[in-house]
């Protein structure tokens, strides 16, 4: 058996990847040998034959005792450079001398190629330590898995989804960051014994309180029917895998999905690089677009969840936070109640109403078409909510409404159905009461952003001036 050939990839790659490497590292002897059970069923069968086939067997078990005794020798090199093994009894106890120059090292598993298992001198490809340590896979080898995995996972109707961690799925503070106000809370705190009922989480041994975002359990088993699911943060790993256990108790949904910021291949930032799934499949929920700067178009934009004062303070937010309100998101309106809704849309229309063939389909594209329906019909005029000189086409609340489907513009005109300003006493503004039209605050955008869908415009209404 060969990676190259036989790797796993039904439904998911990365799923199988860790059990079948350690698989692969015993198949050379168990592909070339019986079974201890068939071994002594033949023995016990074919006694009187034992004389004949003694000789063979014995070279059969030196073979196989060889390879295994190799490929230990290379695991321990791999946990410990300083060792080495000479090409020469790695190439003869592998036995590739007749196939390594034909090879095309789609990968490696420490320095050593996880096809043909000869010793690499120098390092090629993506790593993949989150799918097993050491595994690296050389481009045509990640383009070959994801090509393969994509079908299997479209003829089940499903796609990917990307989903961070932080502010997204939870919340998390230090314990020594936390207010006064909040101590109430640590007499609230859910049994890490069985987590799966639970929301509030006390992590002694990392000095720090979790709080689940409300519908989350909710959110993963529906959303598990539709995609294949990634976890990917910018934290390291041990608090990636923490947090996973929380999420995921009994790994129904990530299983080896988790990827950290010490998986990246950029500094602070994120990528699809690592993600064995095609780019024109995946989804990506997170609060922070400078994350994603090569996959925009992949991404939707999660409301940051503040439960912990701390969460306030990192985003410069000089208010109480939910905690110290002791008040929390709605399961039933929330966030991620809102962006499961969407999700279920895209799904179907990628699924249900497109007519090209599977292959050809780009989420992406479907992702544009969703988002572009929020505002549509709308027509916008911004009143000085642009700093003087600044060009308004650039500014990202012109930019997110056209990608809401609005049209934006300049100058007033019968056809503009909102004036979006801070304050009620511009000419625009008053225009805009004038004759009828609906006068938001800036936040009306983004809370259709957010929230994927046109709000009532009553909830964002502009202040009017203080002397009137």
């Amino acid at each position: 058996m060969s990676l190259v050939t036989d790797s796993p990839v039904h439904s998911s790659s990365s799923d199988d990847f860790a059990a079948f490497l350690d698989a692969e590292l015993d198949s050379k002897s168990s592909d070339s040998s019986p079974n201890e059970e068939g071994a002594k069923g033949e023995f016990d069968s074919d006694s009187s034959d034992s004389s004949t086939n003694e000789e063979a067997e014995n070279d059969s078990d030196t073979e196989n005792q060889r390879i295994k005794r190799s490929r230990v020798e290379k695991l321990e090199n791999i946990e410990d450079p300083k060792r080495s093994t000479s090409n020469g009894s790695l190439e003869q106890n592998l036995g590739a001398s007749s196939s390594k120059d034909a090879c095309i090292h789609p990968g490696s598993f420490g320095d050593m190629c996880i096809l043909c298992g000869q010793k690499l001198n120098e390092e090629t490809g993506v790593t993949f330590g989150y799918i097993h340590k050491g595994l690296r896979l050389g481009n045509d080898e990640i383009m070959r898995l994801r090509n393969t995995d994509v079908k299997n996972l479209l003829c089940h109707k499903k796609l990917y989804l990307v989903l961070d961690l932080d502010h997204t799925l939870l919340n998390s503070t230090q314990l020594m960051h936390m207010t006064l106000e909040e101590e109430y809370l640590k007499s609230q705190i859910d049994s890490l014994q069985d987590v799966s009922n639970g929301s509030l989480f006390m992590l002694d041994f990392m000095h720090m309180m979790t709080k689940l975002r409300p519908f989350v359990r909710t959110f993963l088993k529906e959303a598990s029917q539709m995609f294949e699911m990634y976890i990917y943060t910018m934290g390291d790993r041990a608090y990636a895998l923490e947090m996973a256990k929380l999420l995921d108790p009994r790994r129904e949904y990530f299983n080896a999905r988790v990827i950290s910021r010490d998986d990246g291949t950029q500094r602070n930032q994120k990528g699809l690089d690592i993600v064995l799934g095609q780019e024109s499949a995946v989804l990506i929920l997170d609060d922070t677009e400078t994350a994603w700067t090569k996959h925009k178009d992949n991404l939707i934009l999660m409301e940051r969840y503040h439960f912990f004062a701390s969460s306030c303070h990192q985003f410069g937010f000089n208010c109480k936070s939910l905690s110290e309100l002791k008040s929390d998101e709605s399961d039933s309106d929330g966030a991620l109640a809102s962006v499961l809704k969407v999700l279920r849309k895209i799904h179907h229309m990628f699924f249900d109403e497109l007519v090209d063939n599977l292959d050809g389909r780009d989420v992406r594209q479907v992702l544009k078409t969703v988002r572009k329906d929020v505002l549509k019909g709308c027509k916008i005029v911004f009143s000085r909510v642009f700093p003087t000189q600044f060009q308004a086409e650039n500014h990202h609340l012109w930019k997110m409404a056209e990608q809401l489907g609005a049209t934006c513009s300049r100058e007033l005109d019968p056809s503009v159905t909102h004036v979006v300003s801070q304050e009620a006493g511009t000419e625009k503004s008053r225009w805009a009461l004038k004759n009828k039209k609906f006068l938001v605050h800036p936040r009306w955008i983004e809370a259709a952003n957010y929230l994927w869908q046109r709000q009532p415009e009553e909830n964002f209404c502009v202040n009017q001036p203080k002397n009137q």
